[in-house]
């Protein structure tokens, strides 16, 4: 089983930057996607960004050309850097990934969340 750990959330002014670093640990598990998807206060989840084992990406318009989705395959860990934060982008943020098991059936697994709050 597949376990996955946020870490790099906190509190920064509108302008600034985050890095947000999710591991994924356990046995018996091979990786075909991993992203990020945010929840604000009221609000639905919502696709954040997303990178398969391909390499190819997929973001939500209102975070393109400001974030950036990459990953460390041998870890493997996926990073979500996010630059030029707005105020909108408070949410907390929730690692995803696809994963097949040894018998090679997919499977979702999500992180704990890690609380973003960008300030004006």
């Amino acid at each position: 089983q597949v376990q996955l750990v946020e870490s790099g959330g906190g509190l920064v002014q509108a302008g600034g930057s985050l890095r947000l670093s999710c591991a994924a640990s356990g046995s018996g598990f091979s990786v075909t996607a991993m992203g990020w998807y945010r929840q604000a206060p009221g609000k639905q989840r919502e696709l954040v960004a997303t990178l398969d084992r391909g390499g190819s990406t997929n973001y939500a318009d209102s975070v393109k050309g400001r974030f950036t989705i990459s990953r460390d395959s041998a870890k493997p860990t996926v990073y979500l850097q996010m630059n030029s934060l707005k105020p909108e982008d408070t949410a907390v943020y929730y690692c995803n990934g696809r994963f097949l098991d040894l018998s090679s059936r997919s499977y979702v697994h999500w992180g704990q969340g890690a609380q973003v709050t960008v300030y004006s």
